[in-house]
């Protein structure tokens, strides 16, 4: 697979999609407004690790099938979670990029059977830091995926599970500029996770653009009323575009475009 990075100097790479891939119709309309919004990459999960077993638990193979199909209409690169490491060499053979979610920052052999799979096609990961991690230990455990030969890792601060109610998880924003200072590693931010609800995403990722992330994570679905997991924090496509708008205008003032 051709080595795909996530970002270039001066940019800041938006990662969109739905939480869950559903259907055809879904993934089709986000991939048809990605496009048309000039982004780069799309996202959404095939194999959902759920908090309760009754949950949706993704397509699996379908899914990774969709999110390729329709990556390929549109001009987009693909990322997906990767749970298993029975499901390497299948996810690998459909989509250009991997996601470690909160669950697997500490399943050391997961990472390390990722970073080997990965050593020759460099092919981006996306590590995403554990619930209750510190800097630290999220750092150690990113040496576990590129200790194996692949540096193409990018961290993701997706929140912290603390005593505050009032949102899904606490966006740690500081995350941002101590892995900068601290790693080489780009870094991420997940704002659709710690809000846990619509209307708090586009503050956090405009916090998130002013603190100098190399890449966004959002969530979007054409109607996440009837999402199958994760709704009330997934944007519609009017509201992500008009987020992007607004995102635009802040990265352009620290310099950077949106991709």
């Amino acid at each position: 697979m051709t080595y795909v990075p996530y970002h270039e100097k001066g940019t800041i790479t938006l990662l969109a999609g739905p939480c869950s891939i559903e259907d055809a119709e879904q993934m089709e309309a986000v991939g048809e407004a990605l496009e048309r919004a000039g982004l780069r990459w799309i996202r959404g999960g095939a194999f959902k690790p759920r908090t309760s077993p009754y949950s949706f638990q993704g397509l699996g193979e379908e899914g990774l099938r969709l999110i390729t199909d329709v990556g390929r209409r549109h001009g987009l690169k693909t990322i997906t979670e990767i749970v298993d490491t029975a499901h390497i060499d299948l996810v690998l053979k459909y989509v250009d990029a991997l996601q470690i979610g909160t669950r697997n920052m500490a399943n050391f052999e997961l990472l390390k059977a990722i970073g080997q799979a990965t050593a020759e096609g460099h092919q981006p990961i996306l590590f995403k830091r554990g619930m209750a991690a510190t800097i630290d230990e999220w750092l150690s455990a990113a040496e576990y995926l590129t200790m194996g030969g692949n540096p193409n890792v990018m961290l993701c601060e997706r929140g912290l599970r603390t005593f505050e109610t009032a949102t899904r998880f606490t966006l740690d924003i500081s995350a941002v500029p101590v892995i900068h200072k601290r790693s080489l590693l780009p870094i991420c931010v997940d704002a659709s996770h710690p809000a846990g609800q619509v209307d708090l995403v586009p503050s956090l990722a405009k916090a998130a653009v002013a603190a100098g992330c190399d890449a966004l994570m959002i969530e979007v679905h054409p109607n996440p009323a009837k999402a199958k997991s994760d709704g009330p924090q997934q944007l519609t496509i009017p509201q992500f575009e008009e987020l992007l708008a607004e995102l635009r205008l802040i990265a352009a003032a620290v310099g950077k475009t949106i991709v």
